[in-house]
């Protein structure tokens, strides 16, 4: 049994306020962590907000907040918040995203973001613990910029991290990483550079669906949208899954979706997604946290349906 069982939010066909009575619910049903995700729907930062005033048993934390759509000192404002409503619970998880939400999506330019990461992450540190930031940063420069309401609890901050440089920049620089897309067995490669004391937490896609031909299904539309954008393609590169990736890329990269969709094979669906009946779904978890994830972060995937009573059949025993 792993110490901590978080879960993803805003879930899908739930409003932000219809999520009060599931929330209030969940540290009674085990869960000792929210944290959020942000791409084209709901920010990082108000599903938490909420939850902080439904159930202060939890922990939350944003996965991720990308270092290039709000600026430096927005974003410590943003973290400073929702610190405010969540005294010693809060984490702020950093990140780049990618180019396709940074440039095509808030017309900013992606670039360094080995390097934007970095500093964005000192600019922090220095910020939430309520200094006065005046800094030249290789990537970005802030002149004279103080929180006006500086948290009492600076928060912990965290990075998105995939690869070996950042999660070795994640541990030297941070309080741990964050991670998505991995299976059980691609957890100890990315603890060895990260570091052993350092706290990882991971984002885990769970179909609990008992038809492996459906949860397959269903999975196979995830992966492809993920795994074709670069810096996921070059993760799973690293962790030796390029070859059994490249017809599904070449596909996608010719414009064939459909026949992309088809041919990611079913034993990397079997690896990235844990699917199967609510008890199978749990043990495929723990897996997880034996492997060396601290905080495992359930991301249901679902065809429809009660998304809350998925969370409730998710709930650890």
């Amino acid at each position: 049994m792993t110490g901590r069982w978080g879960l993803t939010v805003p879930l899908e066909g739930l409003s932000l306020p219809e999520h009060r009575e599931l929330v209030t619910q969940l540290p009674d049903l085990g869960y000792t962590d929210l944290w959020s995700a942000e791409a084209n729907g709901a920010d990082a930062f108000t599903p938490l907000v909420l939850a902080s005033q439904w159930a202060p048993e939890l922990r939350l934390g944003t996965a991720i907040a990308p270092v290039y759509t709000r600026g430096p000192g927005l974003l410590a404002m943003s973290a400073a918040s929702a610190a405010d409503c969540a005294p010693g619970r809060f984490v702020l998880g950093v990140g780049t995203s990618s180019q396709v939400i940074v440039e095509n999506w808030n017309a900013a330019e992606f670039t360094e973001p080995y390097a934007r990461t970095r500093d964005t992450v000192r600019f922090l540190r220095t910020a939430l613990a309520g200094e006065k930031v005046t800094a030249e940063y290789p990537t970005f420069t802030v002149r004279g910029f103080r929180l006006g309401r500086p948290p009492e609890t600076p928060p912990p901050v965290m990075v998105a991290a995939l690869r070996p440089g950042m999660l070795r920049m994640a541990g030297r620089e941070s309080d741990g990483a964050i991670t998505n897309w991995l299976a059980a067995s691609d957890v100890p490669a990315v603890r060895g550079e990260l570091g052993a004391d350092a706290e990882l937490v991971a984002r885990i896609f769970v179909c609990p669906v008992d038809d492996a031909d459906e949860a397959r299904a269903l999975a196979r539309r995830h992966i492809c949208a993920y795994l074709t954008v670069p810096v996921y393609r070059a993760f799973h590169d690293w962790l030796g899954r390029g070859e059994r990736l490249a017809p599904m890329q070449e596909a996608w990269a010719a414009g064939d979706r459909k026949r992309a969709v088809e041919l990611v094979p079913d034993d990397v669906v079997d690896e990235l997604v844990v699917h199967g009946s609510p008890d199978a779904c749990r043990e495929g978890v723990r897996a997880y946290a034996e492997a060396g994830v601290t905080t495992p972060v359930l991301m249901p995937l679902t065809t429809g349906g009660d998304p809350a009573g998925l969370v409730r059949a998710l709930a650890p025993e």
